[in-house]
């Protein structure tokens, strides 16, 4: 976890898992980098906004991966999360309470689903399965809307495309990392100036 910046209670709070993801940014925000997976995410989006103050929202900028044709290279703001790896309906059966449910991200309209998990999507099967699920799929976003939601927080969850979660993808991230990059500080720079 690394904290850049001040946060304050006027200005947006903008999350990114790794510093290549922020490579562009032009530190005129604050900048939080937790670190790839849901745990790291979590964890450092609680203890910042546990310590104080809270900003005025928590924008999370990221890569996700394509699940279905018609997403590359577009960038994305989600209206729905829901987690992978976790499978929900067996808890429910188990306890008979529901955990980690679907998510809807306020004012974020008819964007994608996102689906998010500690596995970097990288075989066409796993896609196929996903893909009757959501439209992209990523390695942060559920944690971090789970914690912003319940501190009170509003969050938006913006995606680039940097692959199609198959075979590839691996190497396409690699390869596209920068560029996204890129436009993810020029979306900033454009829609939170």
């Amino acid at each position: 976890m690394q904290l850049i910046g001040d946060i304050s209670a006027d200005r947006p709070l903008l999350v990114l898992a790794v510093k290549e993801e922020a490579a562009h940014l032009d530190g005129t925000l604050p900048v939080l980098l937790t670190g790839m997976g849901k745990v790291n995410a979590a964890t450092a989006l609680a203890t910042v906004l546990a310590r104080g103050p809270r900003p005025s929202s928590v924008v999370n900028l990221g890569t996700a991966g394509a699940l279905t044709a018609g997403w590359a290279g577009s960038t994305q703001e989600v209206a729905i999360v829901i987690q992978h790896d976790l499978d929900t309906d067996l808890l429910h059966t188990l306890t008979g309470d529901s955990f980690g449910g679907p998510l809807k991200l306020a004012g974020s309209g008819t964007g994608p689903t996102l689906a998010t998990g500690d596995t970097f999507v990288s075989e066409s099967a796993a896609r196929e399965r996903l893909a009757a699920r959501a439209d992209l799929v990523d390695m942060e976003g559920y944690a971090l809307a789970s914690v912003a939601q319940q501190a009170g927080v509003p969050i938006r969850l913006i995606k680039h495309v940097s692959d199609e979660a198959d075979e590839g993808a691996a190497r396409s991230w690699r390869e596209s990392v920068d560029d996204c990059a890129r436009v993810l500080a020029g979306w900033a720079r454009t829609h939170l100036a």
